[in-house]
C-alpha cells in the first residue's frame, strides 16, 4: 500500500490532480476516512483536473450529484456519491448510481464508500484518509 502525506487541502486537491491524469473512463474510486480527512478536498481537485468549473460539495442530502465534463475528452460524467447518510444500500440504488459503475465514458467517486460497499464494483480502487493533524493527512492507495 502507497502512502502519501499531504500538508495541506491546497496538497490534497493537487494530489488527486495529478492521480486524474491516468484516468481513461470507467474509474470508480471509493474513498474512506473520517469527517473532515479530506475526501472532498480531493474530490474537487479530480473534478478540476478533468476540466469541471462548478464549485464541488458533498451531495450528502441528495447522495449523488452528476457533472458534465468537458466535451474534448473521453470522459464525458463526473458523478460524486456521498454515502454518509445513507439508511441502506437501496437509497443508492433508487436514485441510480450503480448504473454509473460500468460507464466507460464516466468517473464515479463515492466519499464514504465503506458503506455501501457491498454493491461496488470489484474493480473499486479504494483510497483511505486519516486526519494527522488539522492541517496534515495521510493518503493510503
Amino acid at each position: 500500500m502507497k502512502k502519501i502525506i499531504t500538508n495541506s487541502e491546497n496538497e490534497t486537491r493537487d494530489l488527486a490532480k495529478k492521480i486524474a491524469n491516468d484516468f481513461t473512463g470507467g474509474e470508480v474510486i471509493g474513498l474512506i476516512g473520517d469527517l473532515g480527512a479530506g475526501k472532498t478536498a480531493f474530490t474537487k481537485g479530480l473534478a478540476e483536473r478533468l476540466g469541471i468549473k462548478k464549485n464541488i460539495t458533498s451531495p450528502t442530502f441528495v447522495f449523488m450529484k452528476v457533472y458534465d465534463a468537458p466535451r474534448n475528452t473521453k470522459i464525458k460524467k463526473f458523478v460524486h456519491i456521498d454515502a454518509y447518510r445513507i439508511n441502506s444500500v437501496a437509497d443508492i440504488e433508487a436514485i441510480g448510481a450503480p448504473e454509473y459503475f460500468d460507464r466507460a465514458d464516466t468517473i464515479t467517486i463515492i466519499e464514504w464508500a465503506n458503506n455501501i460497499k457491498n454493491i461496488l464494483p470489484k474493480k473499486c480502487r479504494y483510497i483511505k484518509f486519516k486526519n494527522l493533524t488539522e492541517d496534515k493527512r495521510e493518503i493510503s492507495f
